[in-house]
This record gives structure tokens, C-alpha cells and sequence, in this order.
């Protein structure tokens, strides 16, 4: 069995345009810190609040793979590279870090398709174009007989 859904928008790569910032930081000792940190530009991390919101949620099963995922990136323009790094981040599970009493502890905020993108171990990405409606078609589906577990409906 497979999952398929489509993410609406104009795909943007990560990499070609990474800004270098600041970041400042309290360390332990109780000194402020800065180091330089590399952040994805403003339009792909518009693009991947809007793809998150389009994953339905049938398909966040949380695969931890092997998987095989297959992309059909519909570009608007020639001009941008083929990247699906992008895609590929906003499959995964989503966590944030949270204060408790006892320090920070790392919590699910949303469950992807698989829970990490190491899970993919084959994919098929192709480029091609449509002006009026950019878009990614996604399809991950397991690679092992081991994975139905996960498929199966256990009620």
C-alpha cells in the first residue's frame, strides 16, 4: 500500500540561498554567546509552513522505513534547480522543544509520513513544469513486506 497526496505551491530550494545570522545565546557559565548560524530562506520556509497544512492526515503514518519515495516537483518557470531536499524535511515527524519542571524535553507536534527522512532509501525525482499550478505530486510507499504493520488497520 502507498501513500499519495499533493502539495500545492511553488517548491523552493533550501540550499541556494541560505542566510548567514548571528545567534546569541545564554551558555551555562551564564555568559552570552554568539556564533554564526545558516537559516533557509524566507520563501522556502513560507513554502513549508503551507505544506505542512497540506498533508492530509491519513497519510502521517509515521513510516520508519525503508521507504521508497517517488516526486513529481511542478515547477512554474525553468529557472529554479531541481531540489527536493525541501519536501523531503516537511515528510518527516515535527517536534519542538518545551520547558518542564524537571528542564527541556523534545515533544511531537505533528506526526509526519515517516518519522525521520533517513527512512528514505530510493527516490524518484523528476522536474516538470506548470505555470498556473506548481505543485509536488508525493508518493512513499513501504519497501519491506515488514512495513504492512504499519498499513494495517489494527481497529
Amino acid at each position: 500500500m502507498k501513500v499519495a497526496f499533493t502539495i500545492h505551491g511553488q517548491p523552493y530550494s533550501k540550499a541556494n540561498s541560505r542566510a548567514i545570522v548571528t545567534h546569541r545565546y545564554r551558555a551555562l557559565d551564564g555568559q552570552v554567546r554568539e556564533h554564526p548560524r545558516s537559516i533557509k530562506p524566507q520563501d522556502a520556509l513560507a513554502f513549508e509552513r503551507a505544506a505542512l497544512l497540506q498533508i492530509p492526515v491519513e497519510c502521517r503514518k509515521r513510516l520508519t522505513g525503508p521507504v521508497r519515495v517517488t516526486l513529481r516537483i511542478y515547477y512554474a518557470s525553468n529557472r529554479p534547480d531541481l531540489d527536493e531536499s525541501l519536501i523531503l524535511d516537511v515528510l518527516q515527524d515535527r517536534y519542538a522543544w518545551r520547558k518542564t519542571t524537571t528542564g527541556k524535553v523534545r515533544v511531537l507536534i505533528q506526526a509526519g509520513v515517516c518519522r525521520n527522512d533517513r527512512a528514505v532509501w530510493e527516490k524518484h525525482v523528476l522536474k516538470a513544469l506548470d505555470k498556473t499550478n506548481p505543485r509536488a505530486e508525493i508518493i512513499v510507499e513501504p519497501l519491506s513486506a515488514q512495513q504492512c504493520e504499519l498499513w494495517c488497520d489494527h481497529g
